[in-house]
Parts: C-alpha cells; structure tokens; sequence
C-alpha cells in the first residue's frame, strides 16, 4: 500500500524530480496512469486504501487533463471532495484550476503579455505568509526557490489562501536563454527603451507562486514553483514540511540529493536503451559543440531559444532511469514487442536531430546574407516532425517518449 500516488502520464522528466524526492524520503508511493485512476485507483480499488495525497508533476496541463478523460477527471474530483489532498507543481498546478482543468482551485491561468515572460527559470527569493500549517517557522518569512518556465495564477477574492508570493530573482535567474546576472546593471532597462523589448520579470513582484484552499472535505495545494527540485535546500526544506503535515509524520528535513543524470548507475544491460543512450549523447554533444546545448546544471539542459532542449532532456533522463532500474517481468515482456520499432525510431532521431541542429546553426551564420539566409519555415517543419509543433508533444519524440513512459512504469509498478 502506498500513502502517495503519483500522475505518471504527460510527467516526462518532473515525474523522475517527484519521484526521486519521495525516494530520497523513504515515502511509499506509487505511479498511476490515467486509466488506474479512472479504474479507482484514488478510492483505493487497487491498493485497498485511498492515498493520504495525490501529487501531480510538471508537464503540460492539457495533455494531462485529456488523458485523464472524463471519468478520470470525476475520479480526481471525487477523492479531494471525500477528503484527499491533491499537491500540483506547475502543470500539475495548472491542472487543479478552472476553465480548461479541473475546477478544484476556482483561480484560472493567467495569460502573458508576451510569450518571453513564460521562458522564466531559475531560483527566485519569495515572501512567505505568515503562520500556517504548510509553512515551516524555521525559513523566517522567506525562502529561495525554483521556478522552471512557471504559468501564472489569475488571482481573485474567493476564498484561496496564498502561501508565497515572487518577490526578486536569485543569483542563477535566467528570462529564455539570457543569463541576468552575466548582463551589466541596467541593460534590461536599455533594451526596453532603445528596442520596446520588456524581459524583466519584475512583473511576477508580488504576484502569487504557491497557493492552497478546500474542495468539499480535501484541499490542494498549488504551487508554480517546483520545491522538489534537486539539491535545492529551502525549496526542498519547505517541501518536506508540507508531506510531513499532509501525512501526520515528522517533517523531512534532509535536502533532495543531487541528479547527475549522465551518471546514474546502469543496473539493467539493455541493447537497445543502451545504445539509445549513446545517440542522445551524440545528440547533446553535437549541440554542445555548436553553442546550441549545454548543461545547465547535472539534471537539467540548457538550449539557445528555440532548440528542442527540453524533450532532449526528457528522452536522456527516461532512458537514464529505466536503465538504473532492476528488471520486472512486466517490462521485459512490454520491451521485447516495442524495442525493435523503438531502436529503429531512435536511430531516426539521432540522424534527423543532428541534421536540424547543424541547419540552425547553419542559419545562425548566414542570419545576415541577405536573400541566401536559410528559409526559418524549412527549420520549423523539421523541428516539427522531430518534436512536434509546441507546446504539444509530437513527432518521432512523441513516439519515443510514449514507450520509455510506459516501459519505466512497468520497471516501477510490478505488483
């Protein structure tokens, strides 16, 4: 029995951060897909008892919410009613709210003025309220945490209890692929009024980062930040307090151990995931070596804007962690029938993924040769069949990460 089920569909790599957090705890938990949940997986019809909360990872909302169906979407709204707790992290967050998710939180998504004020990340300092059970004593008012390309709450008067609001960026703050502590004093206020170009993130000041509040007898709580980030003290300090009060423990206090994803240990010697493997780091070696990718930090991907980074970063990290995980007799009998047609789409990826990323790179020299530059609708129809059209996931990727999603539940749900 699990006191915690985790959303595994549409999670890519913030399912791994979520999980890898619980096991760092030592807290039981479990992964449920769409259709568990839909089956009563939250009303304890597979495990013989509800979960004490349902924490739903990053990712994109829609993808979640459709996958859910309607009986799934009902499924969730009933155990927080029956007195659940639901705990989101950005997408998953986003889930929760009203008009397009699940109407737990009767806050909506708030739109951006410009598409650049979404490609925030980073550590951010935030103001936190003042005493509530969700809030350790121990951070003094404030804490240092991460945000990673977070949404933003339409805040209302209606009964919500915000727990954190944004306050000033941190010391490794980045708006898309601008570094703000490596530009000189002053230049973001140069280019808005030399270029009309705003990418200051003041705008978040003041705004809404964590939130909580009741749904018939359960509550959610909502949180753009993503506390169980890595080797992230306060972000994971103050996560740790929450799961202690959500489940009638002791807190848990120890920081979240780094990831270094690139050196996970391999415990299951598969060929195929083995050589996979290896054309993704092809891949992220090609894009390192034409100033297009880099490693941000052990776990996490860095990427000019507009290269795929991000659904690199999932298919490495899905392949990293099925390949640390001990063989179960449901995943090798699911992998035997898919990893020939997966090799074979790895194998395109690989050769389709170096070729766009040398035309970028292409089209980055010739940017100024006049009527000789490179067509930007050519590049975009080929990141398109690799990775899909954003923010949906599609092409090659899509098929890719479908069956690692798939194999790495069944690596971690055997019976």
């Amino acid at each position: 029995m699990s006191s915690i089920h985790i959303y595994w569909d549409e999670s890519h790599f913030w399912g791994l951060l979520m999980q890898r957090a619980l096991k760092a705890w030592g807290i039981s938990h479990r992964l449920v897909r769409a259709d568990e949940i839909a089956q009563g997986a939250l009303a304890g019809k597979l495990d013989g008892e509800a979960p004490k909360a349902f924490m739903v990872p990053g990712g994109r909302a829609k993808g979640k919410m459709d996958r859910l169906g309607k009986a799934g979407q009902e499924a969730v709204r009933q155990y927080v009613r029956d007195g659940g707790t639901y705990l989101g992290f950005c997408g998953g967050a986003g889930l929760a709210l009203s008009g397009t998710g699940l109407g737990l939180c009767p806050w909506q998504r708030k739109g951006f003025e410009t598409r650049l004020q979404h490609f925030l990340s980073g550590h951010i300092d935030v103001r936190l309220r003042g005493e509530h059970r969700f809030i350790p004593e121990d951070l003094g008012g404030e804490a240092l945490i991460p945000v990673w390309w977070p949404g933003q709450f339409d805040q209302q008067n209606n009964g919500v209890t915000v727990l954190a609001t944004y306050d000033s960026p941190g010391p490794d703050f980045w708006v898309a692929d601008l570094n703000l502590k490596n530009l000189p004093k002053g230049t973001l206020g140069d280019w808005e009024a030399l270029y009309g170009i705003r990418l200051s993130p003041d705008f978040l000041k003041g705004k809404p980062c964590v939130i909580t509040g009741e749904y018939g007898q359960g509550r959610y709580i909502l949180s753009y930040a993503h506390l169980e980030t890595p080797a992230s003290p306060q972000a994971n300090f103050w996560l740790g307090h929450m799961l202690g009060s959500i489940l009638e423990t002791d807190p848990f206090f120890t920081s979240i151990p780094a990831w270094d994803v690139s050196s996970t240990s391999v415990s299951w010697q598969d060929e195929h995931l083995l050589k996979a493997k290896a054309d993704l780091e092809d891949i992220i070696e090609t894009g390192r070596r034409h100033f297009l990718l880099f490693w941000r930090n052990p776990w996490l991907l860095g990427w000019r804007r507009g290269i795929p980074g991000a659904g690199v970063n999932s298919l490495y990290s899905l392949i990293c962690e099925s390949l640390a995980s001990p063989e179960t007799e449901r995943a090798t009998s699911f992998w035997s029938e898919v990893s020939p047609r997966f090799s074979e789409l790895s194998q395109l990826m690989r050769e389709g993924t170096t070729g766009y990323l040398l035309a970028e790179r292409l089209a980055m020299t010739v940017l100024h040769s006049g009527p000789s530059a490179i067509d930007p609708k050519v590049l975009r129809e080929q990141r398109a069949a690799l990775f899909g059209k954003p923010p949906a996931p599609g092409g090659i990727y899509a098929q890719l990460a479908t069956y690692l999603e798939e194999l790495y539940w069944r690596l971690d749900s055997e019976p």
